[in-house]
């Protein structure tokens, strides 16, 4: 059995952050010990990881919570799980991509030339008025 410090510090998950996940329901609540302490099993060690993981990928609670029910069943069978991780990826593609044209958008305006100056300086000018970009972020 593990206190809550001992679960934090093997999972790197902050102790507000697994009370967080008790009350919305992704770990079960732990057994009290005769002095009222969280007391966690391997189990809830393996569960509490898992989310962790989850989270590390960038997975909202609600995919989680998903996964979770879904690994509760391993007589189901897994296109659910894909579906999400499949769903998930198309996100991160999404948010990839919109971070290139930031980048490149940037890098075009860090290069320009100006006075040297702020009252002519096409950073702030370029901020200031979309219509100076060259691509749509």
């Amino acid at each position: 059995m593990l206190s809550i410090g001992e679960l934090s510090k093997r999972t790197g998950v902050k102790i507000p952050t697994i009370r967080y996940y008790e009350q919305m329901g992704l770990i079960d609540a732990p057994e009290r010990s005769s002095g009222n302490q969280r007391r966690y099993t391997r189990q809830g060690l393996e569960r509490l990881s898992f989310i962790r993981h989850g989270r590390e990928l960038g997975l909202t609670i609600e995919d989680i919570r998903e996964l979770v029910r879904l690994s509760s069943h391993p007589e189901l069978p897994c296109d659910d799980a894909h579906h999400i991780a499949a769903r998930h990826l198309v996100s991160v593609q999404a948010r990839i991509a919109k971070l290139k044209r930031l980048e490149k958008e940037l890098k075009r305006i860090s290069r320009l030339s100006d006075s040297g100056h702020v009252g002519e300086c096409d950073v702030i000018k370029s901020l200031s008025d979309h219509s100076h970009c060259e691509t749509e972020h």
